[in-house]
């Protein structure tokens, strides 16, 4: 049996993985399919194993193929950083920037930083995996995560993103406070209908408030649930008079202003850290570097 596959294989099989198929990573390669295939099937005789399960709809790796695109994804990312790095010293960055990011800041804090960050490097392409639970960006295949308040690897390092601070508001649509009053205490909220969140994982986001020296959980009526994923069209319902919501202050201000919306209980929103960018601490790509820069020179701001 031989084992000597060489990188160039890999690298297919890497692009196999990415793209979701063989037709779609001949397209991004520039070749014929039969290449693809061919390719494959040598590694798996080289390495006397399948790394691949082939469907007519689908195709996922075999624990032999989980262990080596674990090992040598890394590598071969690295690599390829390193040579894109070289060939464009002192020229444009270039390449591809991978991030994987929940719903919340997708609607606010992202569009302005990548905005910024394609003025400053337009050859650079950006691609976004939007998930809520706190993932392994290096299997995964991206080059860092943006997560809140999440306990990370030690090997990862992790620096604010967008706000220091960002506070969570309840609000209501005028037409329900009229029908059901106008809640005076945290308490009051146990008797009223809301539009609360899941997380992927199973259980509702909390609703914590925060007054004078004191915080106070509170279990309301549960009108309406929806996936955290769905986390910025909640506001919808919340207008139409399903009850009362619990999200983003700054998502609330053109409806408080329009009076689409009315604030309840401000003086008990809490405030919570801002969102931070994670990446692994042993290598950091160009194109994620100057992603970096761009972060930390608009935090906060």
């Amino acid at each position: 049996m031989k084992n000597n596959v060489s990188a160039d294989d890999l690298a297919m099989l890497l692009t196999v993985l990415r793209e979701g198929g063989f037709r779609a990573a001949a397209r991004r390669l520039g070749t014929a399919p039969s290449r693809v295939s061919t390719t494959v099937t040598r590694i798996e005789e080289q390495l006397g194993t399948p790394v691949l399960r082939r469907t007519t709809r689908s195709l996922h790796l075999t624990d032999p193929g989980h262990l080596l695109v674990d090992r040598v994804g890394p590598l071969l990312s690295a690599l390829d950083a390193a040579c894109h790095e070289v060939a464009n010293l002192g020229g444009q960055v270039q390449g591809r920037l991978k991030l994987n990011v929940p719903g919340a800041v997708m609607p606010d804090i992202l569009p302005p930083l990548l905005a910024e960050y394609r003025a400053r490097h337009p050859d650079v392409e950006v691609e976004i995996m939007v998930e809520n639970d706190l993932v392994d960006i290096v299997s995964a295949g991206c080059d860092a995560g943006i997560r809140y308040g999440s306990v990370l690897e030690q090997d990862m390092i992790s620096i604010p993103i967008g706000p220091r601070l960002q506070q969570t508001a309840l609000a209501a649509a005028p037409a329900y406070l009229e029908a059901r009053g106008i809640p005076q205490t945290p308490e009051d909220l146990t008797t009223h209908d809301a539009i609360r969140y899941r997380l992927d994982g199973g259980a509702l986001l909390p609703w914590e408030l925060q007054g004078t020296g004191q915080s106070v959980r509170v279990e309301p009526i549960n009108a309406l649930i929806l996936s955290v994923s769905a986390l910025d069209t909640g506001l919808r319902y919340a207008r139409a008079g399903l009850g009362v919501i619990h999200t983003f202050r700054n998502w609330l201000d053109e409806d408080f202003q329009t009076k689409n919306l009315t604030p309840v209980l401000p003086e008990w929103w809490p405030e919570m850290e801002g969102p931070h960018l994670y990446y692994p601490s042993r290598f950091a790509p160009a194109p994620l570097r100057a992603f970096i820069e761009v972060c930390r020179n608009t935090t906060g701001k």
